[in-house]
């Protein structure tokens, strides 16, 4: 027999009765917010649209960054392919709750409410910023691709910058400097957190912890005076900043020189030890699985033709891993002599290809051999300032067995059935 206290039986009537006041001031739902503001748009040039979902218990405030595909070429920026641009059509009015979000459940970070996993941000003020310009969130160029339809050119606006810029000036605008400030985002989403995370952290000047959570989307060391033997991702970053505009003027790399002075504009990859150079305060988390298939061959299939043309699966595999280990080695080795710097790195989770840490939930995350059990402390310990942990995981047969959630075998049955 349970015995209910008066006060909580008070406490839930009261908040039985506020559920309907606290809806109609807009707390608790998602609110769409569109916005053209400074070039804000979408990759087809329609206007930009991002979510807000207000507590009015706190300040503290949490952005998630989509993810998705990525685009330099004609039929990716249509969408096309396993690795083509997300929302090519632009973001609709009713984003979250259409299925491409899973109704704000893709992430942890995303629900108020989430039935999976249970993170502190929940009870944060929480923005959801969707990916519809093929650039990571970060491109800030008009660029015309021919080469699949030439009858029929691609207008593509790679308008990252302006979106996060948009949005970030929108929220300071309204919600105002917040207490704690935490971005996220996962593969697409976790560069752009991450590149554009002095951007956004400098227009909300938070006034407490600042924290970065990027999943699977590592921007690796890719010197432009190295080669591509040495630094595999060259060639990719080499790609997108033409096409993307990030060299040109009012490009990333331009103002990080105003913003991150220990940024090296010849090469992208160090903007992870500048960010840590120019916030010593903050804290950054990185997290990516070892066999991650899919950002894996988004930084590389497209560049090294032994990869498409291998003749196996496992040909392929091999040629993939033979340049994904050695840049997670050299980037792990460098975040290890930052300060502030933490990374999670477990072998594989046998879903979506190992690839994102940080959807549905976290089961399947852990490494057995460091006695962690999922990526729940990893994220605790970034956002209450705990312990620095730089975790990789050396044992590739343990996580075989590793167990996973309900959820995730539930979405790997229905994503077997559909095909």
């Amino acid at each position: 027999m349970t015995i209910r206290s008066p006060l909580a039986g008070t406490l839930c009537v009261a908040a039985l009765a506020l559920a309907p006041m606290l809806a109609r001031a807009g707390f608790y739902q998602w609110e769409m917010v569109e916005t053209t503001a400074n070039g804000a748009s979408c990759g087809n040039g329609t206007p930009y649209r991002f979510f807000v979902n207000r507590t009015p218990l706190n300040k503290d405030l949490t952005l998630v960054y989509e993810g998705g595909g990525a685009c330099w070429d004609q039929r990716a920026c249509l969408g096309e392919g396993k690795l083509g641009a997300t929302n090519p059509n632009g973001v609709p009015a009713d984003y979250m709750q259409s299925i491409n979000v899973a109704y704000g459940l893709v992430t942890p970070f995303s629900a108020r409410n989430d039935p999976f996993q249970a993170v502190q941000t929940q009870s944060w003020n929480m923005v959801f910023l969707p990916y519809c310009t093929g650039d990571v969130h970060s491109g800030s160029k008009v660029t015309v691709y021919d080469d699949a339809y030439p009858a029929t050119p691609r207008v593509q606006h790679h308008a990252g910058q302006a979106n996060i810029r948009a949005a970030a000036q929108w929220l300071r605008d309204n919600l105002g400097r917040p207490d704690k400030l935490m971005l996220t985002g996962y593969s697409a989403g976790g560069v752009g957190s991450t590149v554009t995370y002095g951007l956004v952290r400098d227009a909300l000047e938070p006034r407490g912890a600042s924290t970065l959570l990027a999943d699977s989307g590592p921007v690796f060391p890719a010197p432009r005076s190295s080669t591509p033997d040495a630094h595999p991702s060259l060639l990719l970053h080499n790609t997108i900043r033409a096409v993307w505009g990030l060299d040109e003027p009012g490009g990333l790399v331009a103002s990080y020189g105003a913003t991150l002075p220990g940024f090296d504009p010849d090469d992208f990859g160090s903007v992870n030890r500048a960010l840590s150079m120019r916030y010593p305060d903050d804290r950054f988390g990185f997290m990516v699985f070892q066999a991650d298939l899919n950002f894996s061959a988004f930084s590389y299939e497209k560049f090294y033709p032994d990869i498409p043309g291998a003749p196996t699966p496992r040909d392929y595999r091999d040629a993939i891993y033979s340049r994904w280990e050695p840049d997670i080695a050299r980037w792990t080795a460098e975040l290890s002599g930052l300060p502030n710097v933490m990374y999670h790195v477990p072998y594989l989770r046998a879903f979506n290809d190992s690839h994102c840490l940080t959807i549905i939930d976290f089961s399947g995350t852990g490494i057995q051999e460091l006695a962690i059990d999922s990526l729940a402390s990893f994220v605790d310990a970034a956002l209450d300032r705990g312990p620095l942990m730089r975790n990789t995981e050396v044992d590739r047969v343990a996580d075989l067995t590793q167990p996973l959630s309900g959820a995730i075998r539930l979405f790997k049955l229905i994503s077997w059935i559909i095909g």
